[in-house]
């Protein structure tokens, strides 16, 4: 399981992509964001960027495992950086692209390990997405240039999708001269994600958001290593994802153009296993809940996120469950998030 190691590119597309605009807090920049709708930490939302509006942010996701198998050194831990710019090209229509970078740490090597301490880092493959809003006020239509604090009451919803571009490296070698495609920074082909939002104000305070989104990975074929003299085909397995979250607004200071919500996600992911020359890897894929809460700051035209992301249930599809490094194995997650609209 590749522990989510690019999706933090793609997903995340997470901010991945059109949710960038969702887990950035776009909904709440300005004056709107006094008094309008709240935004996740980390799920995609059904905020679009201002027609004519730019959007800078930037995101850490730093995922600490447990030592499920010590004689694995996959993942210790891992750092997914992550830049991403947006513009409002409509009052429904936004774009962004995302450029992530990422770090994974191999705990020190323990005697009689499979494999030998695996530290990589780099350039991953950048995303390039796109958001469509609209809204449901007696019959959907799309979000229209300027809405009152009573039109942001409706249900509101994006449609998003995009791909990433092969940059990074994915033909990384270890010391014994081996492949590792989860330890390696690139795909070495474009993933394919599409997903949906629907937002709603469920009172003054209190917002309701839900994504359901998914990945689908193309076949790689990567280089001979020692392990396969003849070079192998690779594919990730496919991921979904149901988010559902609650955004409550419990401090406002109008003077200062201050805002502070409390926000809690449940995340449920369903991994479907690796392929490797077409037969599927049985010890890989599964599926995982995470309850994250978290703090989300609005200050003028900025937004700072902070959240603790835990697995509080799994069932992966290796017997053993010992998949060292992949989601479901974490300890936490820490999210970290910044944006600014201008």
């Amino acid at each position: 399981m590749k522990g989510g190691q690019f999706r933090f590119a793609a997903c995340l597309l997470l901010l991945c992509g059109a949710p960038a605009m969702a887990h950035h807090g776009v909904a709440g920049v300005g004056a709107a964001a006094l008094e309008g709708p709240g935004a996740p930490v980390e799920s995609a939302g059904s905020a679009v960027l201002p027609e004519g509006k730019t959007l800078l942010y930037a995101k850490l996701d730093y995922a600490k495992f447990k030592s499920v198998n010590p004689a694995d050194t996959e993942a210790d831990s891992n750092q997914f950086w992550m830049a991403g710019l947006g513009h409002g090209f409509t009052p429904w229509l936004s774009a962004y692209v995302f450029a992530p970078y990422n770090r994974k740490i191999d705990s020190a090597e323990p005697a009689g390990a499979a494999t030998p301490q695996f530290d990589t880092r780099g350039w991953a493959d950048p995303s390039v997405m796109a958001q469509l809003g609209f809204k449901y006020d007696q019959g959907f239509k799309l979000v229209p240039a300027n809405e009152s604090l009573d039109d942001l009451e409706d249900w509101h919803f994006t449609l998003f999708g995009g791909f990433s571009i092969p940059h990074g490296k994915p033909d990384l070698k270890d010391r014994n001269g081996d492949i590792h495609p989860a330890k390696s920074t690139g795909f070495g082909t474009s993933d394919r994600s599409l997903g949906l939002t629907a937002t709603r104000m469920l009172s003054k305070n209190l917002t309701f958001n839900s994504e359901l989104s998914g990945i689908r990975f193309r076949s790689y074929r990567y280089q001979a290593d020692t392990s396969y003299p003849t070079g192998r085909d690779f594919r990730f397995g496919a991921e979904d994802r149901l988010n559902l979250a609650l955004a409550y607004r419990f401090h406002t200071n109008v003077a200062q153009k201050f805002r502070a919500d409390f926000s809690l996600e449940a995340q449920f992911l369903r991994l479907q296993p690796d392929a490797a020359n077409g037969l599927a890897d049985p010890d890989s894929g599964g599926r995982v809940a995470y309850l994250l809460p978290g703090i989300r700051l609005y200050q003028d035209n900025m937004s700072f996120a902070f959240g603790i992301k835990t697995p509080v249930w799994k069932k992966l599809n290796q017997a053993s469950g010992l998949q060292q490094g992949s989601e479901g194995t974490e300890k936490y997650r820490l999210i970290f998030s910044v944006s600014s609209l201008f």
